[in-house]
């Protein structure tokens, strides 16, 4: 069959939907939101008629994705959101080469936010018999969940589903493996298993298309001692912590003394000088505030050397971005801006946003999306925006990597604000070129290597008859989304 997934093209291409990462309940999509999908359906209808080919073809091509960001502009244009909005001509949705002028490109595309789950782990000893842990994973969306087993389902969330979504269906050249907060004896991923899956692609004519991130949360027993290990055994890259995260519940700040600051000097001392820190999309109620990025201008001033990647720069799901508030209390992107401000911590130098769940969110509604960028450009840096989808979570990123390429925020925010305009260079920093400083990558070296590995001959094969299923992975409602946070040793608080 030339399309397995979705034969009769019911799915839209750009994936406009609750889904969540698993760390935040899903949030109901707005009037606007739905008004976008139906239009964008309609139009999927009339275009493929008008093109000769049908809805599946329509949408597999350039064109789908140009007719489907085409409609979400007629939506939000209706509901009388301009300040940003998906800029292509009206003709991309049935004119090949202005679709393709507007949504590929070929930049070095560096994800550094990846997540997959190891569908025979450890972790699933607990679960009682019967019982069916990540039920709502989609079961048409591989098909190795038509094999043998009442769990075969979790084989759509591993490690062969992660490269095909990543590398296949979408531009991605590379991308960092990371880990969820769980207790050590509770880990979906563990570090093993992560380097199992990079090692496959390492092989292949050694690309190095993965990195590896050493979960440490300093204020869990052992887990700074962990740091050697993690640094001279599997070659972790970078660090990655969860501030309001805890074992008792209880978060902390990367300031403290007893557990941050130790921590940091541990990095250093490693010689790994790459900290990420998860900040926003806080988990409940409780250590709310140390989801919160007060800390992190506190940090960065203190350690220069050292360079600390906010992972999802402080975003709040659910809390409406606006301009910067200099005054009064603060939440979501705004802690990471005053934070910044406070302690002196001049754009481009040691912190660095990051857009993973971030730029999935407000991709729903491109007037909250121009301020959200627009603030992180212009406080952090136009050289310290990283881009990060959170995938495989939201299935393939191709989606988000197309409607970024296509995002401008409007002139009068950007006169009003001094938010940059989104141009092609400054959307190539953003897409890779910006974490190559704290990773150390060198792009041109890693894209002539991978130019035509194993892998790329692969993608290139699968390119002349794509099959991308056009699914989201994770917990779409309250439900679902309390399930996985019960798998993976959580609580909600």
């Amino acid at each position: 069959m030339k399309h397995r997934h979705d034969p009769d093209g019911q799915r839209l291409p750009i994936k406009l939907d609750t889904t969540s990462n698993g760390e935040f309940e899903p949030v109901p999509l707005s009037p606007a939101n739905r008004l976008a999908n139906r239009l964008a359906q309609e139009a999927a209808t009339a275009n493929a008629r008008r093109a000769g080919v049908s809805r599946r073809e329509f949408l597999v091509s350039s064109c789908g994705a140009a007719s489907t960001l085409l409609a979400f502009n007629a939506a939000n244009a209706a509901a009388g959101k301009n300040g940003g909005r998906y800029e292509l001509p009206a003709d991309a949705a049935l004119e090949p080469e202005l679709a393709a002028a507007a949504l590929e490109g070929e930049e070095f595309i560096f994800d550094v936010q990846g997540h997959y789950v190891n569908p025979t782990g450890a972790w699933l000893a607990g679960v009682p018999d019967g019982r069916k842990p990540l039920s709502f994973a989609p079961k048409a969306a591989c098909a190795l969940a038509e094999q043998p087993g009442d769990r075969s389902y979790l084989q759509c969330l591993g490690p062969e589903e992660f490269i095909k979504d990543v590398f296949l269906d979408s531009d991605t050249d590379m991308m960092v493996l990371s880990f969820v907060p769980s207790r050590a004896d509770a880990e979906p991923l563990t570090i093993e298993e992560a380097d199992a899956t990079r090692r496959i692609v390492d092989e292949m004519e050694g690309s190095h298309r993965l990195l590896l991130h050493g979960r440490v949360n300093p204020n869990q027993a052992g887990d700074i001692e962990s740091m050697d290990e993690l640094a001279e055994r599997w070659g972790v890259s970078a660090w990655k912590t969860y501030t309001q995260w805890g074992p008792d519940g209880r978060g902390f700040y990367l300031s403290d003394e007893e557990t941050g600051i130790p921590f940091i000097e541990r990095a250093r001392d490693l010689g790994v000088k790459v900290i990420c820190i998860h900040k926003g999309i806080p988990f409940g109620e409780q250590s709310y505030e140390h989801s919160q990025c007060r800390d992190i201008g506190v940090v960065a001033r203190a350690f220069p050397d050292v360079a600390f990647i906010v992972y999802h720069s402080g975003f709040v799901p659910g809390r409406p971005e606006g301009p910067y508030e200099a005054r009064g209390e603060v939440d979501g992107i705004d802690t990471l801006v005053r934070s910044l401000i406070d302690n002196g911590v001049e754009p481009n130098s040691n912190v660095y946003a990051e857009l993973g769940s971030t730029w999935r969110f407000l991709m729903r509604d491109p007037e909250q999306a121009a301020h959200g960028l627009g603030k992180l450009l212009r406080y952090c840096g136009e050289d310290n925006v990283l881009w990060g989808t959170d995938s495989i979570w939201y299935g393939s990123p191709q989606d988000q990597i197309q409607a970024f390429r296509s995002f401008q925020i409007d002139e009068s925010l950007q006169a009003a604000h001094g938010y940059p305009a989104m141009t092609p260079a400054l959307r190539a920093k953003v897409f890779g070129l910006n974490a190559t400083r704290p990773y150390g990558i060198d792009a041109a070296e890693v894209r002539l290597r991978a130019g035509n590995d194993p892998l790329e001959q692969r993608r290139r094969a699968y390119r002349h008859e794509p099959d991308p299923h056009f699914l989201t992975r994770g917990p779409r409602n309250r439900r679902e989304f309390l399930s996985l946070l019960g798998w993976n040793g959580g609580s909600r608080v």
